[in-house]
């Protein structure tokens, strides 16, 4: 099976996807097993909702090569344990190690060159 066809029949294309491979809508994370880390709950720290408890924002996938360490707490240093976890707790599945190879090798296939504007430090107001 190609790689992207991975991705999408894995279901990750379910919330990543779009122009920039995610980054436009809010989820639980551990929606089909309890994430292992609580101790930041997520947008209910700022809504209120209970509702909102381990909701977070899905990531673009575009650039994910460069952006370690991954998720909101920063805790996973690789992109295969990445792609591990995520199929583990969003979508059920323990991903056989060739699926992860697979995966990965779409999303690396994401990389491209980073704009100059976007990653220069913010200039602070004088």
């Amino acid at each position: 099976m190609q790689a992207h066809h991975e991705f999408m029949h894995g279901g990750c294309a379910t919330c990543h996807n779009g122009p920039y491979v995610g980054g436009k809508m809010f989820q639980k994370l551990g929606a089909e097993k309890p994430w292992p880390a609580t101790d930041d709950l997520g947008r209910i720290a700022v809504t209120k909702n209970a509702a909102d408890r381990m909701v977070f924002k899905v990531p673009s996938l575009r650039n994910v090569e460069k952006t370690a360490p991954y998720f909101h707490s920063g805790h996973i240093n690789t992109l295969t344990e990445a792609v591990q976890l995520m199929g583990r707790h969003q979508l059920g599945a323990e991903l056989e190690p060739q699926q992860v190879t697979r995966i990965v090798a779409w999303l690396k296939s994401l990389t491209g060159e980073i704009p100059r504007e976007y990653i220069k430090a913010p200039q602070l107001p004088r």
